[in-house]
């Protein structure tokens, strides 16, 4: 008795009615991972090369995560560098042809061999290249080859450029008008009609420089084999293999260079220049180049990789040659040259920023994913 009377004392805690008022009560479960995804972009073409940790359940990610390192970019680099240069002297040296009897047929067979360079780093860049596919509008775009902001590739960069041509205008600007001044003293003409006879002779002026061989490789062949080459298809490689942007800019210009050391041996050999002048001459052409290849290079990743960009610098800068820095006797020349290069350096950013050239989506404004450039 006195046992059970202990035990009704002990009172159970009475039991809590659910109400229809009271949120259920969930089991709780282990929080998921957010997996990566490739970087969605309208001009995304393959995975941005920023280190990511692949997640078990994305196979894009699994499959591209190290599939091209640092050494197989610059290897790549390397090969259609020394490729772009050595087939040049195929047909003499490997398919045993006669020498061209003239220098437009010499000019016109290196036109040949430059374009099948073009064509064979093209093709070879898809095959160590990341993409995810292989149709050819998709791989006119991993090249930069893009119709949409086509004008803005082209104004734009090619306005930036000209200012660092101040002071070549200014100097052609003031021949033009001497030019002018002394036609006008010798034949008596106003000149309204110096300008009238320059725009009637204008068509045939075209028509010879059209036939010049010189016209075709400075303003065609070079410009564009050499920025297909050495800006659209070693850019994405270089970025694929893990380089930062920067770098890019300043690694990518000396394979740019490295073509251009065949000059020395032909300046050597063939216009008996000395060892030491050839050496100055070429050190001078590699410095120009090295100095335009980053810029070119910063033109491409700037411009959300599109190849009108440098390539209509790089036409425009074959035109206008070293820029005049500084004339004797005229000083707004070299006004013109310091004004325009400040004014270089205020708008080099501003001008290209990338969402003038690249549609912002997921709020990512620039190639590739690289938003820290805007």
């Amino acid at each position: 008795k006195v046992i059970q009377t202990k035990r009704s004392k002990i009172q159970k805690p009475p039991k809590q009615e659910s109400s229809d008022s009271d949120p259920p009560v969930l089991p709780r479960s282990k929080p998921e991972t957010i997996e990566p995804e490739a970087v969605d972009i309208s001009h995304s073409l393959f995975l941005s090369p920023a280190p990511q940790a692949a997640a078990p359940g994305n196979p894009i990610m699994e499959e591209n995560q190290g599939s091209l390192s640092k050494p197989v970019a610059v290897m790549a680099c390397i090969t259609m560098t020394l490729f772009y240069v050595a087939i040049l002297y195929a047909p003499t040296l490997i398919l045993r042809l006669p020498p061209p009897q003239s220098f437009k047929n010499f000019m016109i067979r290196r036109f040949v061999c430059a374009a099948v360079s073009s064509v064979a780093s093209v093709i070879f860049v898809p095959l160590i290249l990341p993409i995810s596919s292989l149709e050819a509008s998709f791989l006119f775009g991993v090249y930069g080859i893009r119709s949409d902001h086509l004008w803005q590739a082209v104004v734009f960069p090619l306005f930036l450029t000209s200012l660092m041509y101040v002071g070549s205008l200014t100097l052609k600007s003031i021949l033009l008008v001497n030019k002018w001044k002394q036609h006008r003293n010798q034949d008596g003409r106003p000149l309204f009609d110096c300008i009238k006879s320059t725009v009637l002779s204008f068509p045939s002026q075209m028509s010879s420089v059209a036939s010049n061989v010189l016209f075709w490789r400075n303003f065609v062949v070079a410009p564009l084999t050499e920025e297909l080459v050495f800006r659209a298809c070693m850019i994405p490689l270089l970025l694929c293999g893990g380089f930062k942007a920067y770098n890019v800019i300043f690694v990518c210009p000396t394979f740019f260079s490295i073509a251009h050391l065949n000059h020395m041996m032909e300046i050597y050999s063939q216009q008996n220049y000395s060892l030491l002048k050839a050496s100055m001459v070429v050190g001078l052409q590699l410095g120009y180049t090295v100095i335009f290849g980053s810029y070119a290079s910063f033109l491409f990743i700037r411009t959300a990789g599109n190849l009108v960009a440098p390539l209509v610098a790089h036409i425009f800068c074959n035109y206008m040659g070293l820029p005049v820095l500084f004339v004797q006797r005229k000083g707004l020349v070299s006004m013109a040259f310091v004004a325009g290069m400040i004014s270089f350096a205020w708008l080099l950013f501003p001008i290209t920023r990338p969402d003038l050239y690249n549609n912002r989506t997921n709020n990512c404004r620039c190639w590739q994913g690289y938003c820290s450039w805007s």
